[in-house]
């Protein structure tokens, strides 16, 4: 489908300057010309005279460039047309995509001539399979980035070698770039069918990927002050200003609220750093060679905008920099947290309106349980309320330290000294004692879930996160296959201590959130030994207007190496509409994480590396339970985190997609 094209679109970039008021010039992708803002020259409009004839609204042939970019249109920097290969008459139709957006509605409207009624719609749909009684439905796209063409059919298509033969043929006999272009297989199925074919040259979606000098991972601009982060500190080292766009060697698994994002390497849109940028609505991309690219701007103010096909990166104008600093921000309000309930209850006794005892973590997942969905499970599990983090910090004087940490003139000046005291009341919650009462009540808690004897997830489930206008993706701990009491135990007191990680107190600065508001609730859960893992968003993860396709990022074993953002994963469009499945891309690690016997997880040699992780039996039943999921909250933006044991799929966190 056209719109599954956009991930990608990936264009390299280069360099231009404008005006004689250097020092720096302007730096793009190309395609997007050689200025922006004021530095753009007026283009005269083309005056068509009214004497000149009307365009047909398709052609038997595409013979130049002109005549591509007539029929074309550009998406996320991909320039794509479409055409229609008539079987009885071997006739071709490249059609005008911006008149006609579906195959269906040209071949209904020029060639049938009908009305499409639901037995004709019915009859056409067979088109898809391969049993075609009609026509050949095809895509044409040129990827700039790379300098590639490609011909495709629909990702659902289940066209033959001879089919796609024939095609190809047809293809190469009337478009100008004929003997340029290559088969492009969207899905498992159409891979298998690339492999079988005997003269006709194809490409996968995932060299294409990799191959790419650009991809815009959340579009957006802003404005501030662009830093080169030498690629040898530790990440544990770097602290940012939240008016920093940070030019990075490779992406980081956690940063704090900054103003725009450049990665040298790779990482997907559906990582907890990439969710945020979604979040706080800044650019982010990747880019090759970023740091060689944007050398000259180091230290200055910039003007930076990232689009799905191309980017922008010049000097900020004086107006755009008061503009800029101008701006408000948004203050988040929190749920405000239950500090006199004190069972510790069930996941399945769990509804909406627990979100003020447990946060929306638990509470989500007791709305999913109790809408009674099939197809998937909720692991077990219980929560431990707000009550017992302010016990724990009452008793042990905590709270006072946080009131005196808070008001320090240093500590609110300086990023380096928060970053210490932070980590410094995280290390005093986590020494300090539990009671008696409450280490016998998650004791018993312990005992009376099922399957606990091998391994639990221990989760953060604060007031401050898994919200409509702050998730919170990433910012708190979870620790995972924690094995008896004592761990358990060792790890609520970590994750409490979570409350107070760097990235969290930063990005709740940025939403204005009251610090003293926040407080911290434990999900305790049935650890569930994945041998696959990920995250869907029910997005498409470049078009906006895109509304029948879910974005999946999968890879075997458990999933956090998939949200931290620092490899590839396998990564899939799929459509809930029609079932179609387009893959992006491939995971290729070498190794996976799973259960350690003793608690916690390890590192082991992954024997499926490069081989798909879902099969498309499990990516359609992800993409049907999400819809279903979305129903239940009523809400058709979600981030749903999932794991299959084999085919059993199971829905470990919802939580809103910030947008």
């Amino acid at each position: 489908m056209a719109r599954a094209l956009t991930l990608l679109v990936l264009l390299t970039s280069a360099c231009s300057s404008k005006g004689d008021q250097a020092p720096a010039p302007t730096v793009q992708g190309p395609g997007s010309g050689s200025g922006s803002g004021s530095a753009v020259p007026e283009v005269a409009p083309v005056v068509v005279p009214e004497t000149a004839p009307a365009r047909r609204l398709w052609s038997n042939k595409l013979d130049s460039q002109e005549m591509f970019d007539a029929y074309s249109k550009e998406l996320g920097g991909e320039r794509f047309s479409k055409f229609v290969i008539d079987l009885k008459s071997d006739a071709i139709y490249y059609f005008d995509v911006d008149v006609y957006k579906v195959h269906k509605d040209f071949v209904f409207q020029e060639l049938y001539k009908k009305p499409k009624t639901k037995e004709a719609v019915r009859v056409f749909d067979k088109n898809y399979t391969a049993q075609k009684v009609d026509f050949m439905l095809c895509y044409i796209v040129h990827h700039t980035s790379q300098d590639v063409w490609t011909f495709a059919f629909w990702d659902g298509d289940l066209a033959t070698p001879e089919q796609v033969t024939h095609a190809y043929k047809r293809m190469k006999e009337t478009f100008f770039k004929g003997d340029l272009v290559k088969y492009r297989p969207d899905s498992s199925h159409q891979e298998s069918v690339a492999k079988k074919l005997v003269g006709v040259p194809f490409i996968l979606n995932d060299a294409l990927y990799k191959a790419a000098e650009y991809v815009a991972f959340n579009e957006g601009q802003n404005v501030g002050k662009l830093r080169l982060v030498p690629p040898n500190v530790a990440e544990t080292e770097l602290t940012f200003a939240t008016d920093e766009i940070v030019v990075l060697a490779a992406p980081l698994a956690d940063i704090t609220p900054v103003a725009g994002i450049i990665s040298e390497q790779f990482s997907t849109p559906l990582s907890h750093v990439s969710l945020r940028a979604k979040a706080w609505k800044i650019p982010n991309i990747g880019l090759k060679g970023a740091r060689e690219k944007l050398a000259t701007f180091d230290g200055k103010q910039v003007w930076f905008e990232a689009k799905g096909g191309t980017y922008t990166l010049r000097a900020a104008t004086p107006q755009e920099i008061a503009a800029n600093q101008a701006k408000e921000q948004k203050h988040v309000d929190l749920p405000a947290a239950n500090l006199d309930f004190g069972e510790m209850l069930t996941l399945d006794q769990f509804t909406a309106k627990d979100i003020v005892k447990f946060g929306a973590k638990s509470a989500n997942q007791g709305e999913i349980i109790a809408a009674k969905l099939t197809g998937f499970e909720v692991p077990p599990g219980f929560g431990i309320p707000y009550r017992y983090y302010a016990e724990h910090m009452a008793k042990n004087g905590l709270d006072e330290k946080l009131v005196a940490m808070l008001a320090d003139p240093a500590f609110k000046s300086d990023a380096n000294v928060r970053k210490k005291a932070l980590a410094g009341l995280k290390a005093a919650i986590m020494a300090a004692p539990v009671d008696k009462s409450f280490f016998d009540k998650v004791d018993a808690a312990l005992k009376a879930l099922p399957g606990s004897d091998g391994g639990v997830f221990v989760r953060s489930s604060g007031n401050a996160e898994d919200l409509d206008q702050f998730n919170g993706a990433g910012l708190y701990d979870t620790v995972p296959n924690q094995r008896g009491l004592d761990q358990v135990l060792a790890s609520v007191k970590k994750v409490w201590g979570s409350t107070w990680n760097f990235a969290a107190f930063e990005d709740r600065s940025r939403a204005k959130i009251d610090h003293l508001k926040v407080f911290s609730s434990v999900l305790v859960q049935i650890g569930v030994p994945a041998t696959a893992a990920g995250v869907l968003i029910t997005e498409h993860p470049t078009d906006p207007t895109d509304e029948k396709n879910y974005t999946i990022n999968a890879k075997s074993g458990l999933g956090m190496s998939v949200v931290d953002g620092k490899k590839v994963p396998e990564s899939l469009i799929v459509s809930w509409y029609n079932h179609g499945i387009r893959v992006l891309s491939r995971s290729a690690e070498p190794t996976k994480l799973v259960f350690d016997e003793k608690g916690g997880i390890r590192e082991v040699p992954n024997p499926d590396a490069g081989k798909p992780v879902l099969t498309n039996a499990r990516a359609l039943l992800l993409a049907d339970t999400a819809r279903k999921i979305t129903k239940v909250f009523k809400n058709d933006h979600l981030d749903i985190e999932w794991v299959f044991v084999g085919e059993k799929l199971f829905i470990v966190q919802t939580r809103p997609l910030v947008r």
